[in-house]
């Protein structure tokens, strides 16, 4: 029987045969399920913590005034079979762009320490680490922007709201607050996506929506709305694994309570063409970061 994850897996392993190639210096293969990820421009290599899951990958445009930067955040269903290879091209593609990036890592299902509440408290602490290093690397720390795919776009969205939360164990004092979010076929509303059946949902949450509801409450970017920043769906109308009705559910209810939400629905455009700068897709996503810039 085919599963969601089946799917993402099998769909995974085409994305990883195409994209085989020798790394570039300083570069590194993906973990199980993924091949060797190719990098063709300089970044660094930075901890936000100490476990080895903790660390992002900073990329700089030419030297010159305080750049804006653009949060990175891969998908997988928040399984640790994959890692932050799966968004280096849109990394590099939007640092070509003039953004600084910063493609974060973290703990995922099959880490210790990764579900709940690892995984969130990572990323978020790899976004307030951006004012350790906004400095050193001329940063623009008034102009961030978090951009995710898949599993990604639901913690780009939560990295957006997540100062709203008030208690429990994912509340923390003065995070940074982002300028805009976007979410690229992203399970952007928790709760719906657990009533289609994402098994993975109830796994990074630790249960349904009726076992743990305070899980959902803190972690859900539909439960956080309104987020109080722009935010910007991009979705396939031809996506398999993460139907474009889950971002049309979360666009209704954004809208409904205040929020200054879009979709860009994508006609004939399946889960990973959005993270392919190759693909005519790639001109949609890179067009609605540079909106949020305006």
């Amino acid at each position: 029987m085919l599963t969601r994850r089946t799917l993402l897996r099998a769909a995974l392993a085409a994305v990883s045969a195409s994209t085989v190639s020798a790394c570039a210096p300083g570069g590194g293969r993906g973990t199980k399920g993924q091949g060797p990820v190719k990098r063709t421009m300089p970044f660094e290599r930075v901890a936000y913590g100490v476990d080895p899951q903790q660390y992002g990958e900073l990329r700089r445009p030419a030297a010159g005034a305080a750049a804006p930067v653009v949060v990175v955040v891969h998908g997988g269903f928040w399984l640790s079979q994959y890692d932050l290879g799966l968004m280096v091209p849109v990394a590099e593609a939007l640092t070509r762009e003039g953004f600084a990036t910063w493609n974060v890592e973290y703990r995922r299902l099959g880490d210790a320490g990764g579900g709940w509440p690892g995984t969130f408290l990572d990323v978020g602490s790899a976004v307030d680490h951006l004012r350790t290093v906004a400095a050193q690397h001329g940063l623009d720390l008034r102009r961030v922007v978090t951009l995710g795919h898949s599993a990604g776009g639901q913690l780009a969205l939560w990295i957006a709201g997540r100062r709203w939360i008030r208690d429990g164990e994912l509340r923390v004092s003065r995070p940074l607050k982002v300028r805009g979010a976007v979410s690229l076929a992203g399970v952007v509303d928790m709760g719906w996506a657990w009533n289609l059946g994402f098994d993975s949902v109830g796994k990074v949450l630790g249960g349904s929506p009726a076992d743990v509801p305070t899980h959902y409450a803190a972690a859900d970017p539909a439960a956080l709305i309104p987020l109080g920043v722009p935010t910007l769906l991009v979705h396939g109308s031809a996506d398999t694994i993460v139907p474009q009705a889950i971002s049309e559910q979360y666009l209704r209810e954004a809208k409904a309570r205040g929020d200054q939400a879009k979709l860009i629905p994508l006609p004939g455009t399946g889960h990973f063409e959005l993270i392919d700068p190759r693909t005519p897709a790639w001109a949609s996503v890179r067009d609605g970061v540079q909106s949020l810039f305006v």
